[in-house]
């Protein structure tokens, strides 16, 4: 957990899914314009592992996590690219294996009190809500983690996140980053729209710190 609060010292997460990775540079080159210095890759598409590369060589301020994570083998793929954090949408103990003999923080995906206690007995303190909004957004991750207080367990929702919402999971006082693909959308990605990316950080930056 001290790992991960000096990687995620921000409110917000960008969820991206980099189809180009000669889109990755410029990508996190907008979102440090727009104040932030971490990100998350998705390893939903083929170029995850190259885009990791580059922003590790060439944004090296930027700290950068993988995302998506669901067989060893690309959690294997994305811990050789050197990221600092790792997510999945499940809860899978083969990769937090992986994760935890390099000592790299990993964020399981749960969605019910099970998962929850067994990422626990896995020795996961942070994880990952997902998806949010379906399984029952703010209310349902209130009521998960009611029992679970003892453990001081935190979580990052993702899944339905918006500018909208978003300020509704961080009032939360179990929660405290919330993730998602709106702060840079694939369609904005592949287009380019630096500029409207960083203006859509700036806009949730400044909508968090109402809370």
């Amino acid at each position: 957990m001290k790992q991960l609060d000096e990687i995620l010292k921000q409110p917000v997460l960008p969820v991206l899914a980099i189809e180009d990775p000669a889109r990755a540079v410029p990508l996190a080159q907008a979102l440090m314009d727009g104040g932030l210095d971490t990100l998350e890759v998705t390893f939903r598409t083929e170029a995850a592992a190259e885009s990791l590369r580059r922003i590790r060589k060439e944004v090296p301020a930027m700290h950068v996590g993988a995302g998506t994570l669901i067989t060893p083998d690309q959690a294997r793929s994305a811990l050789d690219c050197g990221v600092e954090f790792g997510l999945a949408p499940g809860l899978d103990a083969r990769i937090i294996r992986l994760f935890q003999e390099r000592d790299i923080p990993f964020m399981p995906g749960v969605m019910t009190p099970s998962d929850i206690q067994r990422g626990i007995e896995l020795g996961c303190l942070c994880q990952k809500f997902f998806p949010a909004e379906t399984s029952g957004g703010v209310a349902q991750l209130k009521a998960m983690a009611a029992p679970f207080k003892s453990f001081k367990l935190r979580f990052c929702p993702t899944g339905g996140i918006t500018l909208a919402n978003l300020n509704s999971y961080l009032a939360l006082p179990e929660v405290f980053i919330v993730g998602g693909s709106w702060l840079a959308t694939p369609q904005q990605i592949a287009a380019g729209e630096w500029a409207r990316i960083t203006e859509q950080v700036r806009a949730s930056l400044l909508k968090a710190k109402e809370v």
